[in-house]
């Protein structure tokens, strides 16, 4: 491998003198996560501006044995755009590839650079009068790039589908520097392998994003949200497909929330409005939406379908004791009083202390068991855990955390091999995944053998030897 001089040299030549940096604080935020689990060194940070200029990068580094670490808006949550101590890597940025190079009406697609944040894509595509629903907290400096390499999923999946299924195309380089075009907005092509969702959820190990074609939708013209308290969480799935069925499937959002983090909202955020008087063991956040306009206009009566259509939903639960009790927003501040809810809960954790963190699924018919069983298990392990276990029931998707014990704990951190030892064997005994939309990264590789079936992970392997065989791409993530 080439010296740093010649290395930032050769950065320098192919991106220009202001695009490589090497000064140790303005590199600094490149090499640490966001939860600052993990930091790293690195050569430079380079921030090329084009596919050109990547696959110039990517071509030197493959020559020379360089390793190179792709990052999006480091908003990563399995430390998997982070750098090693090595020191050796490039930390290889998108950020200034950020453009919407097109948008197309009779199609409802857009083509975006990876660097694009995804904020930006939603609102343009809201210029428009569509929708692009991938969305979470961090909409606002997560670059659409990232998103793909990790398959993000995020509050609209029960209905949208998650990263994967809201792109038609991307643009590749590979490790060698050349450029893969799979643009075409084509939603059916059967000419050979299907290369577009080999490097969707990669990670960055196999090649570099530089460009994306994305699916785009109607917009909501109405939408109604509720909270209902749950009998249990058997009931919170007899209601969601009540809602899928009474709706035509048009559920948008609903979101498992156990009293443990509805009570820690409020805790910490204390002008958080309850939504109901009772809080019962879970509870259920719901969207309905439409995208016909008729659904915005109020009857003669002068309420709102969307609206009708869930008061006899929440009725009928109600009647079938799959819930004590609903709310439904009728107004914008209602709405977003329930939002708040949702959106401060990974805030209220960090308040709360420190937390083991987790991001899986299950087959939504052992959600019930697996949640109870693993609740009692965290507290054989930690007397007083606090299991934050809330997240996308829609999709089967658990962020199934826990929390220090109120009582504090003397070494709480060097109790999580014992969670990720305990969750890991019930995952594998209800066909659950160790990482539903986060990715693998760092933080989960050591668990990857045992949950991976072995010919499939054999198989990855061989795929990642083929397409890197200098393995420079992302050195130390997923395997």
């Amino acid at each position: 491998m080439p010296d740093t001089n010649a290395i930032i040299t050769a950065l320098t030549t192919i991106c220009g003198a202001k695009s490589v940096i090497t000064d140790a604080d303005e590199t600094a935020p490149y090499l640490t996560d966001w939860r600052k689990h993990y930091t790293g060194t690195a050569t430079a940070v380079v921030h090329p501006g084009s596919t050109d200029e990547v696959s110039r990068v990517l071509a030197y580094a493959n020559e020379h044995g360089v390793p190179i670490v792709p990052q999006g808006g480091n908003t990563g949550l399995c430390g998997g755009a982070t750098p090693d101590t090595s020191g050796d890597a490039i930390v290889l940025s998108l950020k200034r590839m950020d453009q919407v190079l097109s948008l197309d009406l009779k199609s409802n697609t857009m083509v975006v650079q990876a660097g694009c944040i995804l904020e930006t894509i939603q609102r343009s595509a809201e210029a428009e009068g569509l929708l692009f629903p991938l969305d979470f907290g961090s909409r606002g400096t997560c670059r659409i790039g990232g998103n793909l390499s990790t398959n993000a999923g995020g509050l609209g999946v029960v209905r949208y589908g998650n990263a994967r299924a809201l792109c038609l195309g991307l643009e590749v380089v590979v490790p060698d520097g050349r450029v893969m075009n799979l643009l075409s907005p084509l939603k059916k092509d059967n000419t050979g392998y299907d290369l577009k969702n080999l490097f969707i959820g990669s990670e960055g190990t196999l090649g570099i994003i530089t460009a994306a074609t994305l699916q785009l939708f109607p917009a909501h013209q109405a939408v109604v949200t509720a909270f209902a308290g749950l009998r249990d969480i058997d009931a919170a799935i007899s209601l969601l497909n009540l809602c899928q069925s009474a709706s035509g499937g048009r559920v948008t959002t609903f979101e498992l929330m156990p009293k443990s983090i509805i009570d820690n909202v409020m805790e910490h955020y204390p002008d958080t409005v309850q939504p109901i008087a009772d809080i019962p063991a879970f509870s259920a956040f719901i969207e309905i939406s439409s995208t016909a306009p008729t659904d915005a206009m109020p009857g003669s009566d002068g309420t709102m379908p969307l609206n009708n259509l869930m008061e006899g939903i929440l009725e009928a639960s109600l009647e079938d004791e799959l819930i004590n009790d609903a709310t439904i927003a009728t107004s914008g501040n209602q709405r977003a009083a329930l939002w708040a809810i949702r959106e401060l809960t990974p805030e209220s954790e960090i308040k709360a202390g420190v937390a083991y963190k987790s991001d899986i699924s299950i087959p939504i018919e052992h959600m019930a068991e697996f949640y109870h069983r693993a609740a009692a298990a965290a507290e054989a392990i930690a007397p007083g855990v606090r299991v934050f276990g809330f997240g996308h029931l829609g999709d089967g998707n658990l962020h199934y955390n826990l929390c220090i014990p109120r009582q504090g704990h003397p070494d709480f951190m060097a109790l999580f091999p014992e969670f990720d030892t305990m969750l890991s064997g019930l995952l594998k005994q209800y066909g659950g995944s160790i990482s539903a939309e986060h990715g693998i990264g760092q933080k989960k590789r050591h668990l990857l053998r045992d949950a991976k079936d072995a010919t499939a992970l054999a198989v990855m392997e061989a795929i990642k030897k083929a397409l890197d065989p200098n393995g420079i791409m992302n050195p130390g993530k997923i395997l």
